[in-house]
């Protein structure tokens, strides 16, 4: 027994060694924390460095007059619950008609939103368009990022990164450590890893979604506005909105670059004030954050070839897009992050936890399809 725990402890101790001694050697150091770790969680802002997103006044959501009345169907419920659900909000004109939370979350818990950062990245693009400090969607990435100048990357524009059309070799794979959407969860430095891509496809003519537009997008943000982004989505975004709680912008390092392709953090009521900015074409209570035109596109499908020729009905400025449902958009994170909007009943859905459907209907997980059909009944 002695020989057998020498011997599994050796191999063990070798494997390690083995480990380490690629990690150092290839640079991927990385690693150590994506093996730590393991899989992404709703709670990860813990373990990174974070910018915060501050607030000015608070707006306090007023509560409807049936606030919390209504019975969630059964299904629904059930189906809530077995995703492991920390969150559920309803806004229906402009009020909270209905909110839960499971797993000890509340209305002022903070929650990772994933892919939901993309997003509200599109957001802050459209208010430096419209503050002029992006001239248009038409400009050059290379006139912000130097080092996207050189061949097919010369020819890439905002646009291409915001309806995910870059044409890159980005690999948008998250089970393997060795990805590029790892190293720039796990790793300390997304300028390079960004700006690191080869653009192999002429831009514009094949939608392939790729975290690393929207990171790239961050990037342009951040050199357009000469603000760190998440100070710029303080000003533009969360003080003109009235954020109850500040937010939190994970880093890739101390005092580094956001995770513009993930990593926002805050809790489901501050969630639907970005639903009920978009449910107003871009407006807050009246006043533009972003300019119509770039709101329309924004909730438009793109129409870029798919892998398999046809239009690409499903994904505009980053927000996705719900075909079955016409006029239905939503924001969209791995876990099952939601912002659901429904423009002709007037309701913001938010569903926050720690799973999705592994069933797909209609191009989408299958929480959404019940999500918009509970919202269409409201």
């Amino acid at each position: 027994m002695k020989k057998f725990l020498r011997g599994f402890f050796l191999f063990i101790f070798i494997i390690i060694l083995v480990f380490s001694v690629f990690a150092f050697a290839s640079g991927r150091t990385y690693l150590f924390k994506a093996v730590i770790y393991n899989f992404a969680g709703i709670d990860d802002y813990e373990i990174f460095d974070n910018a915060t997103v501050n607030i000015g006044e608070p707006q306090p959501w007023p509560e409807s007059q049936t606030y919390n009345q209504l019975k969630l169907p059964e299904d629904l419920s059930s189906m809530m619950e077995s995703l492991r659900s920390v969150a559920l909000l309803a806004i229906k004109n402009d009020s909270v008609l209905y909110e839960k939370y499971w797993d000890g979350y509340s209305d002022s818990s903070l929650s990772g939103s994933f892919s939901v950062a993309k997003s509200i990245t599109s957001l802050l693009i459209g208010a430096a368009i419209k503050e002029g400090k992006i001239k248009s969607v038409d400009d050059l990435v290379g006139d912000y990022l130097p080092e996207m100048r050189e061949g097919l990357a010369g020819r890439l524009r905002i646009k291409h990164l915001l309806t995910m059309s870059s044409g890159s070799d980005w690999d948008e794979s998250y089970s393997n450590p060795l990805s590029v959407t790892t190293e720039s969860y796990y790793g300390k430095d997304l300028y390079k890893t960004a700006t690191g891509v080869k653009i192999i496809k002429e831009p514009g003519t094949g939608h392939s979604y790729k975290s690393g537009d929207t990171e790239l997008l961050g990037l342009i943000l951040k050199k357009a506005t000469g603000k760190r982004v998440s100070d710029y989505a303080s000003e533009k975004l969360w003080i003109p909105v009235g954020a109850a709680h500040p937010a939190l912008w994970s880093l890739d390092r101390e005092d580094g670059n956001e995770k513009a392709f993930c990593c926002f953090n805050t809790n489901a009521r501050d969630f639907a004030r970005i639903g009920q900015l978009m449910l107003d074409s871009g407006r807050w209570k009246g006043t533009p954050v972003i300019d119509s035109a770039y709101y329309v596109q924004s909730v438009s499908a793109c129409g870029i070839p798919e892998e398999d020729g046809s239009p690409c009905e499903d994904y505009g400025y980053q927000w996705w897009i719900y075909p079955s449902e016409p006029g239905v958009f939503y924001a969209r994170g791995i876990l099952g992050q939601y912002i659901i909007v429904i423009p002709d009943k007037k309701v913001v859905i938010v569903r926050l936890g720690h799973k999705r459907s592994d069933r797909m209907i209609n191009g989408a997980p299958a929480e959404v399809d019940a999500l918009v059909a509970w919202g269409k009944s409201l």
